[in-house]
């Protein structure tokens, strides 16, 4: 498939109540596994990619090794691949998208970009994050690319308290409509848990709602009739494999 067909496809991918999982990626070797292992997209998570190239997260990891890294998956697998952009490595929305052009000349069909304030406190106020949304929008269109724009909002993710997230779905609301009116494809609302507010996320939501498993997250099946349209792992395969890794390699030592 072209890049045009692979983004064509990943957004047909996305449908509520029979969502797209997304085992998440790190580098060209994990992508050949989840490739061969039936998945039908391929998508990165910022923690596990900056952590195997020996970065923190937080767009530590630099965006040319990014870059690189896009493009050495999209060259091992023909699957339609979205790139966990965090931030987009800068503010203002004209670098932001001439960042994101950068990670689409190698490769990628889709990214996430998040609301969170990179190095700081908080999201961004939505009529910040909007303007950074529709640049990218405009630069996509001028390529003639329909990227899959996965706009993440972090106000669950930063509330650590579940029983206060009741009191941010009103503001999730309010970024979910301004966001898909300024060009993005779907909802990532990481952090979010609770089995009847995901419900109502879902119900409101003019765009495919994406959740991140959790330990305290409803399986698969319960949020796919929840009405999700993609799930993600985030970095729990990642912190499997190197945990079995370690694991491996004490029990290899103590025998010395």
């Amino acid at each position: 498939m072209s890049q045009v067909e692979k983004a064509q496809e990943f957004a047909r991918l996305h449908k509520k109540g029979e969502p797209l999982i997304l085992f998440n990626i790190w580098d060209a070797g994990s992508a050949k596994a989840v490739t061969e292992a039936g998945a039908k997209a391929l998508a990165t998570g910022s923690w596990a990619v900056a952590a195997a190239n020996g970065f923190g997260d937080g767009q530590a990891i630099p965006l040319s090794l990014l870059a690189v890294t896009a493009k050495l998956i999209s060259v091992t697998s023909h699957l339609p691949l979205s790139v966990d952009f965090e931030g987009g490595y800068a503010v203002e929305p004209e670098e932001v998208a001439t960042n994101v052009e950068k990670i689409v000349d190698h490769g990628a069909i889709g990214i996430n970009f998040e609301d969170q304030v990179i190095g700081g406190h908080g999201v961004h106020p939505i009529e910040a994050q909007v303007a950074r949304i529709r640049a990218i929008r405009e630069m996509a269109d001028r390529r003639e690319l329909p990227l899959f724009i996965n706009a993440r909002t972090d106000l669950f993710l930063q509330e650590s308290d579940t029983a206060h997230h009741q009191i941010l779905l009103d503001d999730a609301f309010k970024r979910a409509d301004a966001f898909a009116e300024a060009g993005a494809s779907g909802f990532f609302a990481p952090g979010l848990v609770d089995p009847e507010l995901i419900g109502a996320l879902c119900e409101r939501s003019p765009l495919p709602v994406n959740i991140m498993v959790r330990p305290t997250t409803p399986d698969n099946q319960t949020m796919a009739d929840l009405g999700v349209s993609r799930i993600s792992y985030g970095a729990a395969p990642y912190r499997s494999i190197m945990g079995m890794l370690k694991s491996e390699a004490e029990a290899v030592y103590r025998q010395d």
